[in-house]
């Protein structure tokens, strides 16, 4: 989808606030915390600026918020279960300000921090960051794609291949999709006033994933570990621009 200029100053504001929201709610991510009692902050956050959370009721989603622990990849549904010490938390978000969206993600890792989980979390958010950083007018959506596969290939982990990021704007999902694996110079051509909502999700295995059987908790087949990044990016005139700058 591509919108006209005046989209981007609506796409800001609903960035800022997702983008406050989040940088208060990971301040409560912590050892005892439920993903309910976590669900419910961010969504008294999120009504306090004057905005819906958009995750609610989403398909039928139950919650405001999805909270994926370990070797949940995506669209953990937050439970009475306290956190742990040394789990990987990686929390996905949205809301609507005055009819626009914005979309992001976030890993945390609760102390002791193993390892491999930093490693892994490390990989998730440096893709992201390298794949926005090929975004301009003119590129293909392929040099992103390629690129996120680059970084996930150099460091060994696992890409997720059965979910992608997305357009968004007046719709949480619009086209196109955004593939975390790809080719250079192929797929559609960017061009200024896009929005993408771009989210590597990685593992330490095969990237391989399966859906439980309440539809919606999507959990690697190996049960290795598994991290999610995400910003809302804005194609501008000569660049890109972070919307949910939460990292």
């Amino acid at each position: 989808m591509v919108y006209d200029k005046s989209a981007l100053k609506h796409m800001r504001e609903a960035g800022l606030r997702l983008t406050e929201v989040i940088y208060k709610l990971r301040e409560e991510v912590v050892a005892g915390i439920t993903g309910e009692e976590l669900d419910a902050i961010a969504e008294k956050l999120i009504l306090s600026l004057n905005s819906i959370p958009s995750f609610k009721g989403y398909g039928g989603f139950p919650a405001s918020v999805c909270i994926s622990v370990d070797d949940v990849v995506i669209h953990g549904i937050p439970s009475k279960r306290p956190l742990l010490p040394g789990q990987l938390v990686s929390i996905d978000l949205g809301l609507i300000y005055d009819g626009w969206n914005s979309d992001a993600a976030f890993t945390v890792i609760l102390p002791p921090v193993q390892e491999g989980k930093k490693k892994l979390s490390d990989v998730t958010l440096k893709a992201l960051r390298s794949g926005v950083s090929k975004i301009k007018p003119g590129i293909h959506l392929g040099d992103i794609s390629a690129q996120i596969q680059k970084v996930a290939q150099e460091a060994g982990v696992g890409i997720v291949r059965d979910f992608t990021g997305h357009g968004i704007g007046r719709h949480l999902h619009e086209d196109p999709p955004i593939p975390n694996f790809g080719r250079p110079h192929t797929g559609p051509v960017l061009k200024p006033y896009m929005f993408l909502a771009v989210e590597p999700m990685f593992t330490e295995g095969s990237g391989c994933v399966v859906i439980e059987s309440d539809g919606w908790t999507v959990r690697t087949c190996d049960h290795t570990n598994a991290a999610h990044f995400e910003f809302t990016v804005a194609v501008t005139d000569d660049g890109a621009e972070v919307l949910t700058p939460h990292v």
